[in-house]
């Protein structure tokens, strides 16, 4: 099973990523960090004759990446208490994409599996949590299954290196996507 991972940090190395390097650690991913790809808002068409117009950005390009993996991970801190805004334009989009006759796309994703890796520097076992609901909601709107998520503590650099119990939800996440991977 071939995994994408989504990274919705503005900043590289980020405590979201650290703690996804510790899901990750031994296993073939493919690394789309969000902030290095230029996809724009959605402009909202869906009512308008003709429907949505194509956009010249990276969001093809990243949708197709999408489409081509059976497991999908976000990987996104916590930022005022929802995903970050690069990983929100990219969902936000895939309002198009459901229009795009090039793809049958909810089917498509409805194949699919999704994780969450979640960093945050305010209480975010707690708080994060309607991020985590904000996520099952678009997985079970688009038919996918949601298979878990971490949340770890991290505000300053590598804060998330002393959150005991984050790095070892990781290392149980790694273990478990080994296990689908081999599959």
């Amino acid at each position: 099973m071939k995994i994408l991972a989504l990274y919705g940090s503005s900043r590289p190395n980020g405590n979201s990523e650290k703690l996804a390097e510790t899901a990750f650690e031994g296993l073939e991913i493919t690394h789309v960090y969000l902030r290095d790809r230029n996809i724009q808002p959605v402009v909202d068409q869906r009512h308008e004759e003709g429907g949505f117009q194509p956009i010249d950005d990276d969001y093809d390009v990243t949708i197709e990446q999408v489409l081509e993996h059976d497991i999908l991970v976000f990987v996104t801190p916590l930022y005022w208490y929802g995903m970050s805004g690069a990983m929100k334009d990219f969902v936000d989009r895939w309002s198009q994409s459901l229009r795009d006759t090039r793809y049958n796309f909810k089917e498509q994703m409805s194949k699919k599996r999704a994780y969450v890796i979640v960093a945050g520097g305010d209480n975010p076992r707690i708080k994060a949590l309607p991020l985590i609901q904000q996520f099952q909601y678009i997985f079970d709107f688009m038919g996918m299954e949601f298979a878990g998520y971490v949340i770890g503590k991290g505000s300053k650099p590598d804060d998330i290196l002393q959150d005991e119990r984050a790095m070892r939800d990781a290392a149980i996440l790694n273990e478990q996507l080994r296990a689908v991977q081999k599959s």
